[in-house]
């Protein structure tokens, strides 16, 4: 087993039906202006810290964001379904406030914090599953050190956070969600895997109300569906290559 890999997950630009608060799952509607643009930022923070693999759902907005770093790495990109948002069935395409209405029940186990099919979908531990499947199969080709980069979405990149880190689901909403274009690093330790920096915007990428770097307390980002609202040498030993720097911009949990 090589040493010290490092997984760096990175949630797609900004779309239209983010900006609109818009359940998005599945479907695939395209990054807006400001995606494209926060998209290259990204690109150029991910390509700075030499990639080995580049992974990528393959849902067009995720592969924007892919193609910009294999243009920067010359990596090939590996598109997955595995790695695809949440499907939640027919909350896709309503507003928060149309699925509130139209599934007033599931709705309300939603923000109570139980993993429920919304809409006939899939469940968080599923998701989690599924993409983790993906991204460890991934991990194995790595050499000592190595860096995978997976662009995909904000409830993927929860879920396979909590499976990563041995949590149980009902214990996955702790994990902030991340805004469009932030990123979360876990790192191999002889105990397994350790989040490393959670919710972190990449030098250069803004969204419509922040710069690019932010202090506490977080904003708010663009949702999608989510309702509930040091760097340094690890203590266990866990060797790093590199530390990717930016801010942190945490906000309203978003599965987009």
């Amino acid at each position: 087993m090589s040493a010290g890999r490092r997984l760096l997950l990175l949630r797609h630009g900004r779309t239209a039906w983010n900006a609109e608060g818009r359940v998005q799952g599945q479907l695939d509607p395209p990054l807006d202006d400001l995606g494209a643009r926060q998209s290259r930022a990204a690109a150029a923070a991910v390509a700075a810290l030499r990639p080995d693999v580049l992974l990528s759902s393959d849902l067009l907005r995720a592969r924007a964001g892919a193609k910009q770093v294999s243009e920067l790495t010359g990596l090939p990109v590996r598109s997955d379904p595995g790695l695809r948002e949440v499907w939640v069935g027919a909350w896709q395409g309503l507003t928060r406030d149309e699925a509130h209405c139209a599934f007033p029940a599931e709705y309300a186990a939603w923000q109570r914090g139980e993993d429920i099919r919304r809409g006939g979908g899939e469940t968080y531990a599923e998701v989690g599953a599924r993409a983790a499947s993906v991204i460890l199969t991934a991990a194995d080709e790595l050499p000592d050190l190595g860096l995978a980069v997976a662009v995909t979405h904000g409830g993927t990149i929860r879920a396979l956070t909590g499976v990563l880190l041995e949590l149980p689901p009902a214990q996955w909403w702790r994990l902030a969600a991340i805004g469009n274009c932030c990123w979360t690093v876990l790192a191999e330790g002889r105990r397994g895997w350790r989040l490393i920096e959670h919710g972190v915007r990449p030098p250069g990428v803004t969204d419509a109300e922040t710069p690019a770097r932010v202090a506490w307390p977080p904003v708010a980002v663009a949702p999608d569906v989510e309702p509930q609202g040091e760097d340094g040498q690890p203590d266990d030993g866990m060797p790093r290559r590199t530390e990717p720097a930016g801010g942190t911009a945490v906000g309203d949990p978003s599965d987009s």
